[in-house]
């Protein structure tokens, strides 16, 4: 997306984002995208972002790091147009060959709401639900799942295996469930981390921004390093027709959001705390530890609800201490909150790709768009427009580049 960061910053200053500072843009996305910024609590509800550490009442299975729902023929021109992939990835910093499981006191699910329209405002009703439990792994390292699908009042499930490494890597198992006589396909199991952005360098320039630090700029595509590069993720990717999103209606938009809940021993009930959708949101916004918490552990419905208020005026003054006025945090906020990741499946996907009257993104989120590259132009008024790092990589410096996407179903990269 290096050649789509101008077009993009242009459309987003058509809703008032076009003035925002350089310093603006470096800090807040300092507290989005900062490894291990947040202290985790040794409670049943932690933050989430792509590396928050680990206690005892959370290893990485259970800790989100990316979501991305694109139209499958944008990403596969044979693919049926109906169709749109759903990806949860987990698990963060998953070492080169070593096997990795989901939790089995956890639900991993995806929920979706219909939209009106891309300008609707998003609601947080759960319209659909896909849930997933994992069981206990065998001897070969395979754990068996089961698939809940809540849409409408009803209730459907299946059953499924993950894709362990001992099968080895060319090796995929697809799982085909059944609602009535709707195919929806699931791939579970370890694959290479697709995200990637110099963390490093980003330090640095974050540093010279607030005057701790001597100003520096982004490395060059020959020297910048990908912090995410040769690490694995635990990966749900789900195939499932837009028609059965849609129910009985005629919905063409959508919201989607990915959450954790895991059992509490104390009441054997479970207990969401973590939620991700759109990238650099939740961490963007909300600084403390416990309001970041929070946020977390509550639906999109209640983003702005008033027991949300401290939540979002704490959102609000990090914003106008940024450089906003509190006009332009408002309507910050107003683009951002609740946070979902809408996906309009009239048009191309890709992230940055439309924008609503808000100025919020609704085309979804593609596995190589460069979020941190668009991040940086809207964020910065074009003064920035790239971290020098991509998927592909630079042919002469091999601290970045993913290896190539498969071609086919569930498309992320082979693992590591």
């Amino acid at each position: 997306m290096k050649n789509k960061s101008t077009t993009t910053q242009k459309n987003w200053q058509r809703f008032g984002f076009g003035n925002i500072k350089i310093l603006a843009g470096i800090s807040l996305l300092a507290l989005s995208l900062t490894v291990g910024l947040a202290t985790v609590a040794p409670k049943y509800v932690t933050a989430s972002d792509h590396d928050d550490g680990e206690v005892d009442t959370k290893g990485r299975n259970l800790n989100l790091t990316d979501l991305y729902v694109f139209r499958e023929q944008d990403q596969n021109p044979a693919a049926r147009k109906d169709d749109l992939i759903l990806v949860m990835n987990t698990n963060p910093r998953s070492v080169a060959r070593q096997q990795y499981y989901f939790s089995t006191n956890a639900l991993y699910e995806f929920k979706i709401s219909r939209v009106g329209s891309r300008d609707t405002t998003p609601t947080g009703k759960e319209d659909v639900t896909l849930r997933f439990q994992f069981g206990v792994p065998d001897s070969r390292g395979q754990q068996q799942f089961k698939l809940t699908l809540l849409a409408d009042g009803s209730n459907r499930s299946g059953i499924g295996i993950t894709t362990p490494l001992s099968l080895g890597s060319n090796n995929a198992t697809i799982n085909k469930l059944y609602s009535g006589k709707t195919q929806i396909s699931v791939f579970a199991g370890l694959r290479e981390d697709p995200f990637f952005f110099d963390v490093e360098q980003f330090f640095r320039v974050r540093a010279g921004a607030l005057g701790i630090g001597p100003a520096v700029g982004f490395r060059p595509t020959t020297q910048a390093i990908d912090f995410a590069k040769g690490y694995n993720v635990n990966s749900i990717v789900v195939r499932v027709p837009r028609s059965f999103l849609a129910g009985h209606t005629k919905a063409t938009t959508f919201d989607v959001w990915q959450t954790i809940s895991v059992k509490d021993p104390r009441t054997d009930k479970f207990q969401q705390f973590e939620r991700l959708a759109r990238p650099a949101i939740n961490e963007g916004l909300v600084v403390t530890n416990d309001f970041l918490n929070a946020f977390n552990s509550i639906p999109p419905t209640a983003d702005l609800s008033s027991a949300a208020a401290p939540v979002v005026a704490e959102a609000r003054k990090t914003l106008k201490a940024l450089g906003n006025d509190n006009n332009r945090a408002n309507v910050l906020l107003g683009a951002f909150l609740p946070d979902v990741m809408r996906i309009d499946t009239t048009v191309p996907s890709g992230y940055g790709n439309a924008l609503n009257a808000k100025g919020s993104p609704v085309a979804g989120r593609k596995l190589t768009d460069d979020v941190i590259d668009t991040t940086l132009s809207v964020l910065t008024n074009g003064a920035i427009t790239a971290d020098n790092v991509s998927y592909e990589g630079t042919p002469d410096n091999p601290a970045q580049g993913h290896k190539p996407l498969v071609s086919q179903f569930p498309y992320l990269a082979l693992p590591n």
